[in-house]
This record gives structure tokens, C-alpha cells and sequence, in this order.
């Protein structure tokens, strides 16, 4: 069984130092993808716009700067309120994105919650899948073949 902890949140997709328009989104995590934030921006078109990256920039990011490349967040102040800016980036265009800090803070403690950090491997049940891939095979399975006399050692035993 597996847990999703998911919250919408208003954005406001930031077009300039005056001006912003806003975008509702959802935040997604699974338990069955431990390290991975899924976020999904409804822009006011047929199809929404999919992000995910590891759940660990955003934690980081909620306190101090992270990120190199297509993802980057960071602590900010905006009119007086505390948001967390996500600036993401494709080779279809960019975007920086604010988001009010005590949503995403009470949404990745939940998320926490679920599953505390350290515990992700845990999830992904790689120890069960190894010790499968790796089981010995039942001898009914095995087939012995007769060794050939290139196989003897010169001068026999």
C-alpha cells in the first residue's frame, strides 16, 4: 500500500517585478516514488503541465537557495509575506513561480510524515526484487550436460 499526500495551491506565475498572474497547481507526492515531488500546473489549456524533481530541493529550498539547471528554488519576501520562488526551466521556455511558504512547508511536512527522510529505500522495495533477481535456482531447472573430452585433464585422474 502506498500513501499520496497532495494539496492545490494557487501560484502566481511572476511576468515581470510589477506583475503576476496566477495558476492554480497541485502538488502530488507518492510513496511509491519516495524521492520525487510531482507538481501539475492547469494553465487554462487542453493539456496541464507536468514537473517533478527530487522532494529534497524543495525541502532545502523552503529554507536557503538549491538547484542548478532545470530546477531552482529559494526563500523569498513578497509584499511582506513569505513565499518560496520555483524558477523552472525547459527547452521550451522558462518560468519563475511563487508560491505562499506556509502551504508548501504544512504540505512537505505531511509528506515527511509519510515518509520520514532516510526511509526512502525502504519504499522502493529494491531488497525484495534483488533477493528475487538473485534466488538461487530450483535444481529441477538446472541442466547438467556430460563433459566433453576437451574438458578432461591431460593425463586423467
Amino acid at each position: 500500500m502506498h500513501n499520496v499526500v497532495e494539496r492545490e495551491l494557487e501560484l502566481n506565475l511572476v511576468l515581470s517585478p510589477e506583475r503576476s498572474i496566477p495558476v492554480p497547481a497541485r502538488f502530488a507526492y507518492r510513496s511509491d516514488d519516495p524521492y520525487a515531488v510531482h507538481v501539475t500546473f492547469h494553465i487554462g489549456s487542453d493539456h496541464a503541465v507536468h514537473w517533478s524533481f527530487a522532494r529534497e530541493l524543495l525541502v532545502e529550498g523552503v529554507f536557503r537557495p538549491c538547484g542548478h539547471g532545470d530546477v531552482r528554488v529559494w526563500p523569498s519576501k513578497t509584499d511582506g509575506r513569505s513565499v518560496v520562488l520555483l524558477a523552472l526551466s525547459s527547452p521550451k521556455g522558462s518560468a519563475l513561480l511563487e508560491a505562499p511558504a506556509i502551504a508548501v512547508t504544512a504540505w512537505l511536512e505531511r509528506t515527511l510524515r509519510a515518509v520520514p527522510p532516510g526511509t526512502e529505500t525502504e519504499r522502493l522495495g529494491m531488497d525484495s526484487g534483488l533477493a528475487e533477481l538473485l534466488a538461487p535456482t530450483a535444481p529441477d531447472d538446472l541442466r547438467l550436460t556430460e563433459r566433453s573430452p576437451s574438458d578432461e585433464t591431460p593425463g586423467g585422474e
